[in-house]
């Protein structure tokens, strides 16, 4: 259960560990055989390039889970923490009316490439495979934002998706009032 639990959590990690590492492979085998024959595998650099979309689609999972994605919250520095809270969850649901938005619109394309074929010059795969990974990455990242609403609900701790006091060691419950 607890391999299981270590899964669910970190997949879209793992996920991306290995993706940038064949895409590291993928570059450094294009470089060496550049070095040495001065030639090119035109596959390396298409392989490159999925694994690379690839990353940065599921890394925004990964980021959201870990409330490491970008926020600009200075404006906010001298609010009270509830009211910061409020302009978090504000902010939340339009990120994540925009990764829905996305991730239907996307799915249009998904299916337009499953249904006239497109494959990829080199590799000769279908390029739908290589375009689903962009509604399936803001499905994840908008899961991982109301989850992690949800833990932090669960726990008694929604003030530590804003107590900048915590950082601090103040504890958040003090200021919320």
């Amino acid at each position: 259960m607890r391999f299981m639990r270590k899964l669910y959590d970190n997949f879209e990690a793992y996920i991306c560990v290995i993706l940038l590492a064949v895409m590291i492979l993928c570059l450094t085998l294009q470089v060496v055989i550049r070095i040495v024959s001065g030639g090119s595998l035109a596959w390396a650099e298409e392989m490159s390039r999925f694994c690379f979309i690839g990353t940065v689609y599921l890394g925004t999972a990964v980021a959201a889970q870990r409330l490491a994605h970008v926020r600009v919250t200075a404006q906010f520095m001298l609010m009270p923490v509830k009211a910061r809270l409020a302009f978090r969850i504000f902010a939340d649901l339009i990120l994540i009316g925009f990764n829905l938005s996305l991730a239907y619109l996307s799915a249009g394309f998904v299916a337009e490439a499953v249904e006239f074929g497109e494959i990829s010059a080199t590799l000769g795969i279908n390029i739908a495979y290589v375009e689903a990974v962009i509604p399936i990455g803001a499905l994840l990242m908008s899961w991982r934002i109301v989850e992690s609403y949800l833990i932090r609900m669960k726990n008694g701790r929604l003030y530590e998706l804003v107590a900048l006091e915590t950082e601090m060691g103040i504890p958040a419950e003090e200021n919320a009032s």
